[in-house]
């Protein structure tokens, strides 16, 4: 991945009389954070980009039952360890949803493929309304989109008919061009993975499709189909992968062995789909160097034997990458 080309600012200085002529000063090296234009500023001028962060938290009980009906005051904000001052606060059930359904198709899944695509459409009857979307991938050695971003769910079911088996698996692949078409969408993004965690084929590593999901700002649900035959045949390392990258963006990790998990793990997906908050906050003065600020989110006021925690990303890039 490559970082954004610097630009490089020339001072001319000139003396009051006219009468000597300075040479140019020495270049001075910035890195924008929008890929900005030459200051007309004076070298001594720093121009901040304060960009406003938002974060979609999920709140569950002792039992990981989401909990609806917090306020504002019942959520304390922090990056990198200084408190920050809520700017917006609303409960997400309202808010328009873009979900990009992931389905492996490789080899390995084939004897589940017709059940997980039955789940799939009852999945997306239960969570899509009007002025939400869904689109539907599957991955094997290339990774496709069957079905563009839609509400019309007899399109969703014709995209989620056409999945086909595949032979290799670009898992990686699909978390990041997933990722990137949900870059462009407005409003809660999330990705729901249905995959036995193995990757063989892809082009971009784990770090790579983890950042692609973070810029993203999408929230990762990881369904983990574990095989039937034997234990032998598990790709643990992927597991772990897949439950690291939920846990970073705020998601959730499931595993399931059988249409009922299957089908208990989407409807788990849809209750706190429609139970999530937004915090959103303008950072205070940054004292980190880092290109990655972390986030922590508390909930207050509450008794401690209620067992609530917030989930929620783990942080935020300052600088993009350039794709």
């Amino acid at each position: 991945m490559r970082k954004s080309p610097t630009l490089a600012l020339p001072i001319l200085g000139q003396l009051i009389l006219g009468l000597l002529t300075l040479p140019p000063a020495a270049l001075q090296a910035q890195e924008p954070s929008h890929g900005s234009e030459p200051s007309s500023e004076p070298a001594t001028t720093l121009k901040v980009d304060v960009k406003l962060v938002n974060v979609f938290v999920t709140v569950t009980d002792a039992h990981g039952a989401p909990v609806a009906g917090l306020a504002k005051e019942n959520f304390t904000l922090q990056e990198d360890g200084r408190e920050q001052k809520i700017s917006i606060f609303d409960k997400q059930s309202a808010l328009p949803l873009s979900i990009a359904l992931a389905v492996d198709t490789s080899l390995s899944t084939r004897h589940d493929l017709p059940l997980e695509q039955a789940s799939a459409k009852r999945f997306a009857r239960a969570i899509l309304r009007p002025i939400d979307a869904l689109s539907i991938y599957s991955f094997s050695e290339v990774v496709q989109q069957t079905t563009a971003f839609t509400s019309d769910l007899k399109r969703v079911d014709d995209g989620i008919d056409h999945i086909r088996v595949g032979a290799a698996t670009a898992l990686y692949d699909a978390i990041y061009l997933v990722s990137r078409s949900l870059d462009r969408r407005q409003g809660r993004k999330v990705i729901v993975l249905i995959t036995d965690g193995g990757d063989t084929i892809s082009k971009v590593d784990y770090k790579e499709a983890v950042r692609a999901a973070e810029e993203a700002e999408a929230i990762v649900y990881s369904i983990i189909v574990v095989p039937i035959e034997n234990s032998a045949g598990r790709e643990t390392g992927g597991e772990h992968a897949l439950i690291q990258l939920s846990e970073d963006t705020g998601g959730k990790y499931y595993y399931a062995t059988s249409v009922v998990q299957l089908d208990e793990a989407f409807h788990k997906i849809s209750d706190e789909l429609r139970t999530q908050y937004l915090l959103a906050y303008y950072p205070s003065q940054r004292t980190s160097a880092s290109q990655f600020r972390r986030i922590q989110v508390s909930v207050a006021g509450m008794p401690e034997s209620s067992g609530y925690h917030a989930r929620h990303r783990a942080g935020y890039y300052t600088v993009k990458s350039d794709f």
